[in-house]
């Protein structure tokens, strides 16, 4: 049986028709960059956000650079995040100069660890940024409260939650500014790159709109240096399509999960992701840790079995940041995260025999390798 990572299939016969009926009115009207549609997207993901302003952009990434621009971060400053998310969490503090500063996780959801965060702070440190790791909130009363004591902005990173809630409020109101991914795999995916920013702070909305917008107000006003970084109309409504269905994708997700941790959870030496009591998991991710994971993950390919690794390199340990003199040893945590982490295949149209065809792969090749050792899983 071949099981692909994603598939976006049954998704889109969903969403076909208000999707043709959709685009053919962009093509018919040529509003291809900030029309109409765009804006009533943008309104619509603000209020699921539970949150009064949206701003598109063209990208996740573009949306903590642009995020972090509004909030003045540059030269001199320090933004704490975790080791063990995507670079690009770290590349926008790169971006404006400040210096990322990585900090070790939670062992059990794989979040930024709170204590952790708060050793790190020094008079520079500006901004917090906790990442939603894999679809599961991070523990945002603990890091706000610390990040007020301190004057210091939290801006989440919210590109892998969508629509993932923490004591009942919705991710993209739990922080100063939220920023998200519409990047194809994601929760709510575009068909090409997408980004949003999510504020309560009225005067950080107007400053972004004119930052992704060349920095001005009306067409040659130029108030601010601003960048090209819009969501194009074509992919709001592509999204617009696919926002009202987002809660139950995501509980067809929840469903999925529910499936591979009763399937696994015998598997002594199979950890399957822990959720906390009081926030929801949309599972944009569902990873396990195994040991020898390289092997496993190779073998679980040759069965047809499309796994992929999120992530298996820690940033403080990446090569782009080794200016920062960071070693092995410095978050212990992510790193042996990073060492044993494997994605497994999840999508909400998911099929029960492709859930089951998947664990029993995995079964087989962990429990094989526990029994013999892994030359005999090498063929």
């Amino acid at each position: 049986m071949k099981v692909p990572f994603i598939d976006f299939r049954e998704q889109y016969y969903v969403v076909r028709d208000q999707i043709d009926a959709g685009l053919k009115k962009v093509f018919e009207d040529g509003t291809f960059i900030l029309g109409p549609q765009e804006r009533d997207f943008e309104q619509a993901f603000a209020r699921y956000c539970e949150a009064p302003y949206a701003v598109g952009v063209n990208s996740g990434t573009d949306a903590l650079y642009l995020a972090l621009v509004a909030l003045n971060v540059g030269p001199g400053d320090e933004v704490i995040l975790p080791s063990f998310t995507f670079i690009a969490t770290a590349l926008c503090v790169s971006y404006t100069g400040a210096k990322p500063v990585f900090v070790d996780i939670e062992e059990r959801t794989y979040n930024i660890d709170p204590d952790k965060f708060a050793a790190a702070i020094t008079p520079r440190t500006k901004v917090i940024i906790p990442v939603h790791i894999y679809g599961q909130p991070a523990d945002i009363n603990q890091i706000t409260e610390l990040a007020k004591r301190h004057k210091i902005a939290v801006v989440e990173d919210a590109c892998q939650a969508h629509g993932a809630t923490y004591q009942g409020r919705k991710t993209g109101s739990l922080g100063d500014i939220a920023c998200f991914s519409f990047y194809p795999t994601k929760s709510l995916g575009g068909c090409g790159d997408g980004g949003m920013i999510v504020t309560n702070n009225k005067e950080i909305y107007e400053k972004i709109l004119m930052l992704r917008d060349y920095g001005r107000q009306g067409r040659y006003d130029h108030k601010i240096k601003g960048y090209n970084s819009r969501l194009d109309t074509v992919q709001a409504v592509v999204l617009a399509a696919k926002l009202p269905h987002l809660d139950q994708w995501n509980r067809m997700r929840n469903d999925v999960a529910v499936q591979y941790g009763q399937l696994l959870k015998n598997i002594d030496s199979i950890i399957t992701p822990f959720l906390e009591k009081d926030r929801t998991h949309v599972f944009q991710t569902y990873a396990v840790r195994v040991p020898n994971r390289d092997k496993v993950c190779g073998q679980m390919k040759n069965r047809g079995v499309d796994v992929l690794i999120h992530y298996p390199i820690a940033l403080h340990l990446q090569e782009a940041y080794a200016d920062l003199g960071y070693k092995r040893g410095d978050c212990p945590v992510s790193e042996a995260v990073a060492d044993d982490i494997l994605s497994l295949p999840i999508f909400p149209h998911m099929k029960k025999e492709q859930i089951d065809y998947v664990c029993a792969a995995l079964r087989e090749l962990v429990e094989n390798k526990q029994r013999v050792g892994l030359r005999a899983i090498d063929t």
